[in-house]
């Protein structure tokens, strides 16, 4: 995080509507205001990587949402709609300006709830891989986080254990791709644990985990029980959404496989990409061969993506006042 910090990041807290909302703000430099919104079980320092580079284009606001990091556990804020309109609120009293709001996997539901439903505090959207119609059943059972995280949040809530960090490195569905050595790493994952109960668990032989473990502690479960129920689609027509876009947009979708037994271990499919690529007017499309997680694959190629949504929204900025 050095950088992020050479690069003029500070961190604030804020009461929005009664709720506290923690984020990090770039030097305040003139620049267009970007919103940034992370996905599930992770904070804003997930974009680490590109937030220097972002500070030179924009005024960059990244949120923490609620249920993570250090902004409120509030429950009944769990959905789409309810969050959004926490959102718009930030925007209108933090940033006092419209923003390019840019939101990553289920932060890419929260920019398409602000774009299509507070238009006059967005200027321009980019979808990060979200997993647009892929939340809602039946098809949200056939999908990675139906099947992993909410239905490793929702076994956490209904049983009577109390360690969340513990229960979710136990049950993770990650451990079906490790065989034979899942036990064994279960059970090293679980061992420092014991030996560091307030820190996120770390293996020093498997770096790669650290990220997908680092905002752990921080999560509440009951997010991910939103997912489980749906509850979280409450209220919120996403097509209806989508087609009221009518600001610059940029949707990512990055690649598309199933495991063994038929789980999407995407955000979504190729049919529902589709389907959102008609449904958004005004939309660049962007196919890219990385994960889920675009911005940390491809940084480079994720700031220049909001580069050229900024400057899209500079030059059609006579449908403000259209």
């Amino acid at each position: 995080m050095a950088a992020v910090r050479a690069a003029g990041y500070a961190e604030h807290d804020v009461a929005i509507d009664g709720a506290s909302i923690h984020y990090a703000a770039g030097p305040a430099n003139g620049r267009p205001p970007l919103l940034l919104i992370h996905g599930q079980s992770t904070d804003w320092r997930s974009y680490a990587a590109v937030l220097p580079e972002l500070a030179r284009d924009f005024q960059v606001f990244a949120v923490d949402c609620l249920g993570h990091g250090r902004s409120a556990r509030d429950p009944g804020r769990y959905s789409a709609h309810a969050h959004g309109q926490l959102l718009a609120q930030f925007i209108e009293t933090v940033i006092g300006r419209p923003a390019v709001a840019s939101g990553h996997s289920s932060g890419g539901l929260l920019a398409a709830w602000l774009a299509g439903n507070a238009p006059g505090w967005v200027d321009a959207v980019l979808l990060e891989d979200p997993p647009l119609f892929t939340t809602t059943l039946p098809r949200a059972a056939t999908t990675w986080n139906f099947v992993d995280l909410a239905t490793t949040c929702h076994g956490f809530l209904t049983s009577a254990e109390q360690d969340w960090v513990a229960y979710h490195w136990r049950h993770q569905r990650m451990w079906h791709f490790f065989g034979k050595a899942a036990p064994r790493l279960i059970r090293a994952g679980l061992s420092y644990h014991r030996r560091n109960p307030d820190r996120p668990i770390r293996l020093w032989f498997l770096p790669q985990l650290d990220e997908v473990t680092r905002a752990i502690p921080a999560y509440d479960p009951r997010f991910g029980e939103a997912f489980f129920t749906t509850s979280w689609d409450s209220g919120f027509d996403l097509e209806a959404s989508l087609r009221a876009i009518g600001v610059p947009a940029t949707l990512v979708h990055t690649r598309v496989r199933h495991d063994a037994d038929g789980i999407l271990m995407a955000a979504m499919g190729d049919a529902e990409a589709a389907r959102a690529r008609s449904s958004i007017d005004r939309v660049e499309f962007v196919k890219a061969d990385t994960g889920h997680d675009f911005h940390g694959a491809d940084p480079k190629r994720f700031v220049d993506l909001l580069r050229e949504l900024a400057r899209r929204a500079e030059m059609e900025r006579p449908w403000q006042q259209s």
